[in-house]
């Protein structure tokens, strides 16, 4: 069997491998075609074109970028020509998979197209879900809710589980977990700060959960440092807390050292939870930004965990409600608050639970891809 799969981020690439490798279990004969990164070559897929040359955020660097996006959207409809293949895979990345989705149903019938982890129609632009049915054979969603949102829409969707839980179990199986240069006194005394990867954000929220610092002189706080930043900039918000280090591309040997943590919205906080730690989430925008977008998007919490478990699991300190006083009270409650220790280790575990379907989700994305194309019963 061939497959042609497109990843267009660092995450896709990740996901995109174990896919791969689970694929391989089910064929070993299996040819596979890519768009991705290292870890899918390493997994046994011919590279084309690699995430870097794809990865371009927010409007202005993508009007900026149109014409390599153009190309690159010209480029990849000719190779799956070329290449044939009995399926498409697309590992989100939305952007571009879905005029992908659009083209090969109208020029390549003949291609099955399967979409593994969904764009986050929930969250915003709803409608998208209308050419998600026209153009997509099979969609394999990761988290619980999206079945039944999708249900509403009279489409039929397999959840398969979410992959970081897998990611996540695997770095705890290999045990290697590198020194972090000394920094860490102790686990038990150790808060995590992780406020993001884009330097507008981290400013409107690291200076925040530095200033908490001062309240907690017995603690080390560790930021989680975005290696697309220079040290610099760090450095300088970092200089007055006494108290507060850094580390760079250690944020799960970080998490398993860590007795709380203070997490920006987003993928990491849903990483917390399955490394067990305590947590607020915190948001801060642009206040024009954050009111648009609390017109367009119709989600009721911003964490992932809390959306999962659809009740308020871990505090969420939004906007004008991220303040130093606030956030200061709720890190003191998980640090203190053993009622709520205790009921959050228990949605914690029952998150995973759910997360993890009897399975990993590579290995039962794997199975329905295989068993759809072969026509077996699932």
């Amino acid at each position: 069997m061939k497959f042609y799969i497109i990843a267009g981020e660092a995450s896709g690439d990740l996901h995109g491998s174990n896919l791969i490798k689970e694929l391989k279990k089910k064929d070993p004969s299996a040819e596979i075609r890519c768009w991705g990164g290292d870890k899918m070559e390493a997994a046994g897929a011919t590279l084309v074109k690699h995430y870097r040359e794809l990865a371009f955020m927010g409007f202005t660097e993508v009007l900026k970028n149109l014409g390599t996006i153009l190309k690159n959207l010209k480029f990849c409809k000719k190779d799956i020509l070329q290449y044939r293949p009995d399926a498409l895979v697309l590992v989100d990345y939305p952007g571009f998979n879905l005029p992908i989705a659009k083209w090969v149903k109208q020029h390549a019938p003949g291609i099955k197209v399967i979409y593994y982890i969904s764009p986050q129609v929930w969250a915003w632009k709803e409608s998208r879900v209308k050419n998600i049915k026209k153009y997509v054979d099979k969609m394999l969603v990761i988290l619980p809710f999206e079945k039944e949102f999708y249900k509403k829409w009279n489409y039929e969707v397999e959840y398969v589980g979410h992959p970081l839980v897998e990611v996540i179990d695997e770095f705890k199986r290999s045990g290697i977990q590198y020194p972090v240069s000394g920094i860490l006194r102790q686990p038990a005394s150790t808060i995590a700060l992780l406020p993001g990867s884009r330097k507008q954000e981290i400013l409107k929220k690291l200076p925040i959960m530095l200033e908490v610092s001062k309240h907690f002189p017995a603690f080390q706080f560790i930021v989680a440092k975005a290696p697309s930043l220079e040290d610099v900039f760090y450095t300088r918000l970092m200089a007055p807390y006494s108290n507060v280090s850094s580390v760079e591309n250690k944020t799960y040997d970080l998490l398993t050292k860590s007795r709380a943590a203070l997490v920006t919205s987003g993928t990491a906080t849903l990483e917390t939870a399955l490394f067990a730690v305590p947590q607020v989430i915190c948001y801060k925008g642009n206040s024009v930004s954050y009111q648009i977008a609390k017109r367009l998007i119709k989600i009721k919490y911003i964490g992932l965990v809390n959306l999962i478990m659809d009740k308020e699991v871990v505090k969420e300190l939004i906007q004008d409600e991220l303040t130093v006083e606030k956030l200061r009270f709720e890190l003191n409650e998980l640090l203190t608050n053993s009622k709520k220790q205790e009921r959050l280790k228990e949605d914690y575990a029952l998150l995973k639970e759910i997360l993890s379907k009897g399975g990993h989700a590579s290995a039962n994305a794997a199975g329905i891809i295989h068993n759809f194309l072969t026509g077996s019963p699932q």
